[in-house]
């Protein structure tokens, strides 16, 4: 398992701004698995919500992994090959997505492994120029290159590049060390859920708000499709994912209330300082009537 990053490195300013604007350079946000065989597509494409099979040998998609009644397991970064597939997981759950899979595996010839190399990634503007000085390929897919696989994992505008490899060759190469609470802020900012935190066993993926990106309703079936199907033809979810920014500078904790009115209309799942909008910010799940821009109360 990944070990979490220092909360800074001595520098939260700094390194937020590295993130943002040159090249930050975090580790323990992910894990890699792979799976590996010549059933290693057709397997994984009868699972992911994501259409596997369609995509291109060297690219980079995103996907749900779902449990049999639609309900949120694991959000991947997939990185299809030939006969074989990586799985980018959120620290602390690929160990779970892997048993997940091994469920369903059976008279195929794929097998799941965990791969044992740290992953550490590059955010910003400048990740291209860090990959090309460390001599490593750049592009909108992924790529071995002498024992190190480097994919594409972009944060909605912002270039973010994941490294399975000593991170050494990165710092090196110009990639400015950023800790837990500059990364955070920045995910936070970029609406980016976290597996664990603020998407768990009890989530379905409409309340996420991200099926758009993580769901191909053009391709055949898979684990958990009905849900998903159903609520995406003709339902709607009770609550979703929200970014929410305070008007005042402190710092709630995870799991506080979100109050709209009088009621208790959701709860806090991540927060940090956003330096970009000069005000701490959240990311919340809430009921479905609290409307983008509506003022709400934290308790």
């Amino acid at each position: 398992m990944s070990e979490r990053p220092p909360d800074t490195f001595g520098d939260v300013t700094g390194e937020y701004l590295a993130l943002r604007r040159e090249a930050g350079l975090v580790s323990g946000h992910r894990e890699l698995l792979w799976v590996e065989g010549a059933d290693a597509v057709g397997f994984l494409d009868g699972l992911l919500s994501q259409d596997l099979a369609g995509a291109a040998p060297g690219s980079v998609v995103r996907s749900f992994l779902l449990e049999p009644r639609g309900k949120v397991q694991s959000m991947l970064w997939v990185l299809r090959g030939e006969d074989r597939a990586g799985l980018l997981a959120d620290a602390g759950t690929a160990d779970d997505a892997a048993a997940h899979l091994e469920r369903f595996r059976f008279r195929v010839d794929a097998a799941v492994r965990h791969d044992e190399r740290p992953v550490a990634e590059v955010w910003g503007p400048a990740a291209p120029a860090v990959l090309e000085a460390a001599g490593l390929p750049c592009s909108d897919g992924w790529a071995d290159a002498a024992g190190t696989t480097v994919a594409s994992i972009p944060l909605g505008r912002l270039p973010r590049v994941a490294v399975a490899a000593d991170d050494g060759v990165l710092e090196a190469a110009g990639a400015r060390r950023s800790g837990w609470l500059a990364s955070e802020a920045v995910r936070i900012e970029g609406g980016e859920p976290r597996v664990g935190v603020d998407v768990d066993g009890t989530t379905i993926p409409h309340e996420t708000g991200m099926t758009g990106a993580l769901v191909s309703f053009t391709k055949g079936c898979y684990l958990g499709q009905e849900l998903v199907a159903r609520i995406e033809s003709r339902g709607h979810v009770n609550r979703l994912l929200r970014g929410i920014v305070l008007a005042e500078n402190v710092l709630p904790p995870p799991g506080a209330e979100v109050i709209a009115g009088d009621e208790v209309a959701g709860t806090l799942t991540s927060v940090g300082e956003s330096l970009e909008l000069r005000a701490p910010v959240g990311l919340a799940t809430v009921r479905r009537e609290v409307a983008p821009g509506d003022p709400v109360t934290l308790r």
